[in-house]
């Protein structure tokens, strides 16, 4: 069953952390623009408020919570209910698809990793970004964990069980970018995102479809 009632009850407090941390926000967007294809059909699943979609220009995507919903409608995104074990669109019918912190959310990642094969087009691509287990941040989401809204249920992966899983969907690993490094109090402007895992708190890896 889709985590959604903290995402419904709280969607301001979601909106709210992104404008509290804009600099954070532009980190994450660019190191997950350093993988997006251009030109290309893309959806993102998990599309929440429409926050990164709006950003990203993707213009459609896939969100079990109506508040959230509403939210990315507002935002001009073309979104359908839905999950991400389950998604409502044919085979072989998008060229990429995003997903955003959305594995710490769903039922089952093998699931959502074979839905997402199964729509893509024979060269597409699955772009999925995360917080890191094992970075910094992720120790101390992982630690704090039931004293978040958010988090409570979240499941959280390291970098390398997501490859391992990505790659047991008959994925093939093309890229790795990370940000949300070093000293994140000090930033003045968005992070350069760097290649690889084992530094940032923020992954993004673009896996291809075989």
């Amino acid at each position: 069953m889709a985590k959604t009632k903290p995402f419904d009850k709280y969607i301001n407090d979601y909106e709210k952390w992104f404008e509290e941390n804009q600099l954070l926000f532009a980190s994450e967007l660019e190191a997950i623009k350093k993988v997006i294809p251009g030109n290309k059909q893309g959806i993102e699943i998990g599309v929440g408020s429409g926050l990164f979609a709006s950003n990203l220009g993707i213009f459609e995507g896939v969100e079990p919570s109506e508040a959230m919903r509403n939210m990315a409608k507002s935002r001009k995104i073309n979104v359908r209910e839905g999950v991400a074990e389950n998604l409502p669109y044919p085979d072989q019918s998008k060229d990429f698809a995003l997903m955003v912190m959305v594995i710490c959310f769903v039922d089952s990642v093998t699931e959502a990793f074979k839905e997402a094969y199964r729509v893509l087009t024979k060269d597409g691509c699955l772009l999925v970004a995360f917080i890191d287990k094992d970075s910094p941040i992720g120790k101390e989401y992982e630690k704090n964990k039931y004293k978040s809204d958010f988090y409570k249920e979240a499941t959280f992966y390291s970098a390398s069980q997501v490859i391992d899983l990505l790659k047991q969907q008959n994925f093939e690993i093309e890229k790795i970018y990370q940000t949300i490094y070093g000293d994140v109090s000090k930033i003045t402007s968005a992070q350069k995102p760097l290649e690889g895992y084992g530094q940032g708190s923020f992954v993004v890896i673009k896996a291809n479809k075989k």
